[in-house]
């Protein structure tokens, strides 16, 4: 698991790598705007591709540390080891719907490559955010999977408890 930890630390770093650029790119083009009338050509088509591409990087981290929220309502007066049981087929859903989302957005960057299909004003290869995806998809998918087999980490501090409802 240590290896699916780190590179889960690697893709929410590039993640805030990426927001880190929107967010000064954002600032750059308004204070162009504001004071000599110009802004950043195309910041709203980069904001977009560069979004996208953020939230598959934080997917990992946010299921290696089972930052998803869940509902508890119905399971709040189980016992642990039934807890326990459908968090793990819960994490095993999610490795097969993350494999399903992965497996689509390989597909679809091909179709992005094959169509030559760009962003409008900068024409910015769409199939490239594809490629970008990817990789954290399977990560997500290999990290759900991992603690659907083999189950969570016993220090109960790693699950956020705040967000159960």
């Amino acid at each position: 698991m240590l290896i699916l930890e780190k590179l889960a630390k690697f893709c929410a770093i590039m993640a805030g790598v990426l927001l880190t650029f929107i967010t000064l790119m954002t600032c750059l083009s308004i204070v162009g705007r504001e004071t000599i009338g110009k802004t950043i050509s195309g910041d709203f088509e980069l904001s977009g591709v560069a979004a996208g591409a953020a939230i598959a990087l934080f997917m990992p981290w946010c299921q290696f540390k089972r930052g998803n929220i869940f509902v508890d309502f119905f399971t709040n007066k189980a016992s642990a080891s039934t807890q326990n049981k459908m968090e793990r087929f819960g994490a095993l859903l999610l490795a097969l719907v993350m494999a399903l989302v992965a497996w689509r957005t390989v597909l679809g960057g091909l179709n992005a490559y094959s169509s030559n299909s760009g962003t409008m004003l900068l024409g910015f290869p769409e199939y490239v955010v594809y490629c970008a995806m990817v990789p954290p998809l399977v990560l997500t998918a290999l990290i759900a999977l991992h603690q659907g087999i083999f189950g969570f980490a016993s220090d109960e501090s790693e699950a956020n408890p705040e967000f159960a409802v």
